[in-house]
């Protein structure tokens, strides 16, 4: 990669298809990934006088595979130590149009918003069955949920893996919360919950994004300015 990453920011420049500023900063920073001369720790012990040097890891998300692996294990136990209650959870995915995949990749705030809209229609559907099966006042939910970027072929995807309680929160008349333990969502449900996704967002979700390679690329390699919903419990 170190011999063929200038030409290949060359050619993209040339051919007017550039590459993205963090995509550049994730490839540099993981040359440097442990090597000695761009930093690293003196390891000392005491009781055998051995001393080991231990070099800076870039802490990528993308290319370091000591970086992605050690990020998500360290992830999943904080999940399951300190966040998760011991409840059943689903995991719902949405998957994007792919001009507005595009639009999310460079642009934070329309992906909260788009992740914001998909969270309230699956609460939404969360508590309307809530309050229809158990009579349920004020049901409460929760959630985690993962940004992905890239599809099984390291394809520009961004969607979204949302880890969601199976059920909803009440409270007895202690005031001490209970887990209440829903169905899961049929069909029709899951199909209610993508059409809510996709039919509440903001004008801009909509809007035709620039075409023009030029523009973009005088930009730095950024973007100028009926969604699908998999279920399964965990």
């Amino acid at each position: 990669m170190s011999a063929a990453l200038e030409p290949f920011l060359t050619q993209a420049d040339l051919a007017d298809r550039c590459v993205p500023r963090f995509v550049e900063r994730e490839l540099r920073a993981y040359l440097e990934c442990d090597v000695l001369e761009f930093g690293f720790l003196r390891l000392h012990c005491d009781g055998c006088g051995l001393d080991r040097l231990l070099p800076f890891s870039c802490k990528g998300r993308a290319f370091c595979p000591s970086g992605g692996a050690r990020r998500m294990a360290d992830t999943a136990a904080h999940l399951v130590d300190r966040v998760l209650p011991e409840v059943p959870v689903r995991q719902w995915v949405l998957t994007l149009p792919i001009v507005l995949r595009y639009r999310m990749a460079y642009d934070a705030e329309l992906t909260s918003a788009v992740l914001r809209e998909f969270l309230r229609a699956i609460f939404g559907s969360l508590r309307r069955r809530a309050r229809a099966g158990r009579r349920i006042r004020y049901p409460q939910c929760g959630s985690v949920t993962f940004v992905q970027r890239a599809g099984d072929a390291l394809n520009l995807n961004v969607h979204f893996h949302a880890l969601v309680l199976d059920g909803v929160f009440d409270f007895d008349d202690c005031g001490g919360p209970r887990f209440i333990l829903l169905p899961p969502p049929d069909d029709e449900e899951v199909l209610r919950v993508g059409a809510r996704s996709s039919s509440h967002g903001p004008e801009r979700w909509t809007t035709p994004a620039p075409t023009g390679r030029s523009d973009r690329c005088d930009q730095r390699r950024g973007l100028r300015g009926t969604a699908l919903c998999q279920p399964s419990r965990h």
